[in-house]
């Protein structure tokens, strides 16, 4: 009897959940074919599933990507990962975050790679696996200019003699397994291609300087979203398609004509209330808003506490009726109100689209991100396990 009030109360938070992202999977397998036909063929696909996806769903994103021929996962974290395997995906899964000693028998058990920042991590991590009979797989991260964490290089050659003799320690430690090496690109999403070329340069260096040490790896990797677009000589072994997995360019500065990027989230909501109201009449926190004219006032239950943004205060729209509603008022935790007093016969449980297309207007994630001076990464990463993901 529990189990199937459980099943229920499922059942009846998706079916009326008054906040929902709509997710598009064949968008991503979409992306991911057009980005694989500007690869190098010879480089592998990583599909990055840190943050929930994005705010996508991580599970069902990975579960997507592996079938539209991705060949690894990357997370940020080391409970990102363990999510995955408990959903029981089996594919090649990198952990960029930090990871303590202590975890090295979990990282074992469900057989997952690594990142190593320096020596005294590797050292660490190295003293647990042996005290537990295990061997680690690991890649190392280089800092060519990011400036977070990793092994720091520069373009001078008495700084890579010292990151080599770094790396050949870190190689004879026991109980981990270099396998891989990486580097973050930071600018790769600029029309100016200044930066990213040293990177990419010192990179190139090391990887030389390695090699005449005899020192190579299974798999090198540089390229981001952005390097995918714009840097075919980042591509290396592998790639790591983050923002573009779900149909977002990392900026307006790349060149969108070389991948024909689709969408692949869709938020909506519905109207609560709609009530008409006299001139003056005042709304929300603060009063920051007083009505100028006799209007409708329609209340649509989506607020900070789903991830939609307080900046949005009297400072952006949604959907209507494939009509723009402009946001009033301050933005509350669980409510927004917007003006539909132009906008005929508005309902309660009307469609609300706050990111995305309805009838032939649409709102992108890119127009939000600039009315609060942020990125679309942050838009749709940001919102919160309440909002019902559902897939088609």
């Amino acid at each position: 009897m529990a189990f199937g009030v459980v099943l229920l109360i499922k059942e009846l938070s998706m079916e009326y959940a008054l906040v929902k992202a709509c997710i598009n999977l064949d968008a991503v397998s979409n992306n991911i074919h057009v980005l694989k036909n500007i690869m190098d063929k010879k480089s592998k696909f990583m599909a990055v599933v840190k943050a929930d996806a994005y705010g996508h769903g991580a599970v069902k994103i990975a579960q997507k990507a592996m079938q539209s021929g991705a060949d690894n996962l990357g997370v940020a974290r080391l409970d990102e990962a363990v999510m995955l395997r408990q959903a029981d995906i089996t594919a090649p899964i990198l952990v960029f975050g930090y990871i303590y000693p202590a975890q090295a028998a979990l990282v074992n058990e469900f057989d997952l790679t690594i990142t190593v920042y320096n020596y005294d991590m590797a050292k660490a991590l190295s003293q647990k696996a042996c005290d537990l009979g295990i061997v680690l797989k690991a890649h190392l991260k280089i800092d060519t200019g990011m400036g977070r964490v990793g092994l720091i290089i520069n373009n001078l050659k008495v700084t890579r003699k010292k990151i080599v003799h770094h790396i050949k320690r870190i190689m004879e430690l026991p109980g981990i397994e270099i396998e891989g090496i990486y580097t973050h690109l930071a600018a790769a999403d600029h029309s100016d291609r200044t930066y990213t070329n040293l990177q990419l340069k010192m990179f190139d260096s090391l990887l030389n300087d390695l090699k005449k040490e005899n020192i190579e790896f299974k798999v090198c990797h540089a390229a981001n979203s952005a390097g995918i677009m714009g840097y075919p000589e980042s591509h290396y072994d592998m790639v790591r398609a983050g923002i573009s997995l779900y149909g977002l360019y990392p900026s307006n500065e790349v060149d969108k004509s070389r991948v024909n990027l689709v969408p692949a989230m869709t938020l909506k909501s519905i109207i609560t209330s709609a009530r008409r109201v006299p001139p003056g009449f005042k709304v929300s926190y603060g009063m920051t808003h007083e009505t100028q004219k006799e209007t409708v006032l329609a209340s649509v239950p989506v607020g900070y506490a789903d991830g939609f943004s307080r900046l949005f205060s009297s400072n952006g729209h949604m959907l209507v009726k494939g009509e723009k509603a402009p946001i009033v008022g301050r933005v509350c935790m669980d409510q927004t109100i917007i003006d539909v007093g132009h906008i005929p016969d508005v309902q309660v449980e009307d469609e609300v689209v706050i990111i995305g297309r309805q009838a032939n207007k649409t709102i992108s994630a890119d127009e939000l991100a600039q009315n609060i001076n942020t990125i679309n990464y942050e838009i749709v990463s940001s919102l919160t396990p309440r909002v019902k993901r559902v897939y088609d």
